[in-house]
């Protein structure tokens, strides 16, 4: 099991918006952890209603120990999700805006769904290699929240592997030659190739390529609240390690991303009508399992701003 997070030294964030939900009755909630190297459930919790301070502080504690919570069966509105994701801290938008929910440009829609001009709505092919959420932006994200809002009959699965676990696993030859070490995280890395396999993915705009450059990271990022060190690299948008030559950066990265994806570090979640998951990107990378493309899949994503990862 996961080796639960360190007391908080300081208190969970709770921007002012949400004061007034401060005395909210507390409502009767279980959080049970999965039988994985990750990962727990909240059953009976109703995110439709206000929460107070106590129970977004419990919240808070399993969310840094689990670094996955799913909640179940949420009736939640766009703006109730909005808003609770907004409770974690501001949000970010994706650049890909033509495929924000309309009225609500927080939200990225994960669908292969079309719209009646045969268009597509959202963003079909997200998640085909491992990443984690926005790692090519300065201020990569804290955490992303998925809710379903239509689910495949087969197929679907989430796959969430702990690069906790990963970096503590390194031999100690990987852990040496990537100490101090930093990368490239860059958001076209895969772009184009993606493109040619799904030609509905849109060409980007120069103001869209400039709104993300490349930015390095640190190979070994430490958790902002808890101070434990996980691996901060991805097949899907680190390009090359800094400061090598090019085949030694080639080969480190192909070691770390083969040990950061094992099996025995990952939690395969499979999707339940109305589960909203949160994850934590600054302790996990993630990955879509697919589904058939003739089977329908609608998800709403908000991703809530983290800070400036420190190695």
């Amino acid at each position: 099991m996961t080796a639960l997070a360190p007391p908080l030294t300081v208190p969970p964030p709770r921007p002012a918006a949400f004061v007034e939900d401060a005395d909210a009755p507390s409502q009767a909630f279980e959080i049970q952890a999965f039988d994985a190297p990750l990962g727990a459930e909240v059953l009976g919790l109703d995110l439709a209603r206000p929460l107070n301070d106590a129970d977004f502080a419990r919240l808070h504690r399993a969310h840094l120990d689990h670094h996955v919570l799913v909640f179940r069966d949420q009736r939640i509105t766009p703006a109730q999700h909005i808003a609770f994701s907004r409770r974690w801290g501001p949000l970010q938008i994706h650049v890909l805006r033509n495929f924000q929910l309309p009225g609500h440009p927080e939200i990225l829609q994960v669908s292969n769904l079309r719209d009646a001009q045969g268009q597509p709505v959202g963003l079909g092919d997200a998640g085909q290699y491992w990443h984690s959420d926005l790692s090519y932006k300065e201020r990569p994200s804290l955490g992303s929240l998925l809710h379903a809002q239509e689910l495949p009959a087969q197929g679907g699965d989430t796959l969430f592997a702990n690069q906790h676990l990963a970096y503590d696993g390194l031999p100690l030859a990987l852990k040496t030659a990537i100490a101090g070490k930093r990368a490239e995280h860059s958001y076209l890395a895969k772009y184009e190739e993606l493109r040619a396999r799904n030609p509905w993915r849109p060409k980007l705009t120069p103001a869209q390529i400039a709104e993300v450059k490349p930015v390095s990271q640190p190979v070994v990022r430490i958790h902002p609240e808890t101070g434990r060190r996980a691996l901060f690299v991805s097949e899907h948008f680190t390009t090359r390690i800094l400061d090598l030559p090019e085949d030694e950066s080639r080969d480190l990265l192909a070691q770390l991303f083969r040990h950061s994806s094992r099996e025995s570090i990952v939690y395969r979640h499979r999707w339940q009508a109305h589960d909203l998951v949160f994850w934590d990107n600054r302790s996990l990378l993630h990955l879509a399992a697919g589904c058939p493309d003739s089977l329908r899949r609608h998800l709403h994503r908000t991703t809530i701003e983290g800070d400036v990862p420190v190695g």
